[in-house]
């Protein structure tokens, strides 16, 4: 690969201020000297609908899988709801699944973080998203569960203030990268 890697990173949170936004925001930072990170917001993502899903389908939708595509490899953030993901994270990766066996998730790079303000860091969460992802067909990186407990205390004006977790979640995206250069080879030989 002769350029510098271009990831996505789609938090699964629609609220301003956002744990998930914020883990994106300060990789994102981490990341500079070596990978572009674009975030993308879920906001503007209709629920999917099948009848909408057509040659034209809702703006929202279309962005979503057009930044999806553009991107070598993509971070999803999930925060843990009823010890589960979000509606919104789900309904991503719906959309980014469709049309069936060729949506821009398939073959794609795809790493999962969980973060939560208590003790468990949305581990729960991590097994739907993971699941989700392998059905859609994108590759999910093999790492130890990138899980953030305690999140609000390890992020502060948009970096890590905590070395350990900085490093943890660097480690994975290093997974992620690596995947990438890979299959940049494979595709180039």
């Amino acid at each position: 690969m002769t350029t510098r890697p271009k990831l996505l990173g789609i938090s699964g949170s629609l609220r301003a201020g956002a744990n998930s936004t914020a883990v994106l925001l300060a990789l994102k930072a981490a990341l500079a000297p070596k990978a572009d990170l674009d975030v993308f917001t879920l906001n503007d993502v209709p629920l999917y609908n099948q009848d909408e899903d057509t040659q034209t389908p809702p703006a929202g939708a279309a962005a979503l899988r057009a930044a999806i595509a553009a991107a070598d490899g993509v971070i999803f953030t999930s925060p843990e709801y009823n010890y589960g993901t979000s509606g919104a994270l789900k309904n991503a990766i719906d959309w980014g699944s469709r049309p069936y066996a060729k949506g821009a998730l398939r073959g794609k790079p795809v790493l999962v973080v969980t973060s939560s303000p208590g003790s468990t860091g949305g581990i729960r969460a991590q097994a739907q998203v993971r699941e989700s992802l392998s059905a859609a067909g994108g590759r999910v990186i093999d790492y130890p569960h990138l899980a953030i407990p305690g999140v609000a205390d390890k992020i502060k004006d948009g970096v890590f203030v905590d070395e350990k977790t900085a490093g943890f979640l660097l480690g994975g995206v290093d997974a992620l990268l690596a995947e990438i250069h890979l299959l940049a080879r494979h595709k180039a030989g």
